[in-house]
């Protein structure tokens, strides 16, 4: 992974974003994940059932990595059952469970439908080159949200912004309701606060159909990263290889230093109630 530390989050995402190809082709070509995925593409399509996968530990760890349930593993029980719960069913344990990855696992995998239990195909070419990329993305995501979690922050954003139907969604994820606390000025003190108000909160803020034009999104990114930058200044490292990196990169294109304007917002704890 390209090191991004010693850099202000703008930077870093115009380094990240520069090199995203290579960085995912330098991850497909780790022997490890070679390993993992070869596994994967040979086994999975002969997996009918969620207790037959939870079986196979290499197949559903990579699974599981995909969704970003590295976490979770061990919890086999758990995710069998949560494969096995009806999608419809309001009492059922998916639909008892706030986190979304379970569900975007629950519903790509398919072991079980409205209609009840099915014996997916899982050896469409789609199907498992679907599975790998959410992998290696997901790896992308979270190595570089080691090294700077804003953003880190910033590219969980972009990979679910657009798609944001609910604020209800929003409180759900613990990075997208840290994303919109920061970049719409609200305090992190809300969230002791019911979900009911705090989704009313973030609505009296913003319109969450504005999320449709990309214009607004890099809008929203922009103000999180300057306030985040603020809050959480990233340490200067003076002999960073990536500013050695960009440095190196003026001739393919330009920094252009960036003032935001951002209103100072005041809060007493009593507004948190009105």
């Amino acid at each position: 992974m390209i090191g991004i530390s010693g850099l202000g989050s703008q930077a870093a995402l115009r380094l990240i974003d520069a090199t995203r190809d290579q960085q995912l082709e330098t991850m497909r070509n780790e022997a490890a994940n070679k390993r993992s995925e070869a596994a994967f593409r040979e086994r999975i399509g002969s997996i009918t059932t969620p207790q037959e996968l939870v079986a196979d530990f290499e197949v559903y760890s990579f699974v599981m990595k995909a969704f970003d349930l590295e976490d979770q593993i061990f919890g086999k029980a758990m995710i069998r059952k949560v494969l096995e719960s009806d999608p419809v069913a309001p009492d059922s344990l998916l639909n008892r469970l706030t986190d979304p990855r379970f569900r975007e696992m629950h519903l790509a995998l398919g072991f079980t439908t409205e209609a009840g239990p099915q014996v997916p195909d899982f050896s469409n070419s789609a199907f498992l080159d679907g599975i790998s990329d959410r992998f290696y993305n997901r790896q992308f995501i979270n190595s570089n949200d080691e090294q700077n979690e804003t953003v880190g922050t910033v590219l969980e954003f972009r990979e679910t912004g657009g798609e944001i139907a609910s604020w209800f969604e929003v409180l759900g994820d613990e990075k997208l309701t840290s994303f919109f606390q920061v970049a719409l000025g609200l305090p992190e003190q809300m969230s002791a606060l019911d979900l009911d108000r705090q989704a009313a909160m973030f609505a009296e803020k913003f319109d969450l159909e504005d999320l449709a034009d990309p214009a607004e999104r890099d809008r929203l990114i922009s103000r999180y990263m300057a306030i985040s930058d603020v809050i959480n200044p990233q340490p200067f490292v003076s002999n960073s290889a990536a500013l050695n990196i960009l440095q190196n990169s003026r001739n393919s294109g330009q920094f252009v230093a960036m003032t935001l304007d951002i209103d100072m917002v005041n809060f007493s704890a009593s507004q948190l109630y009105r």
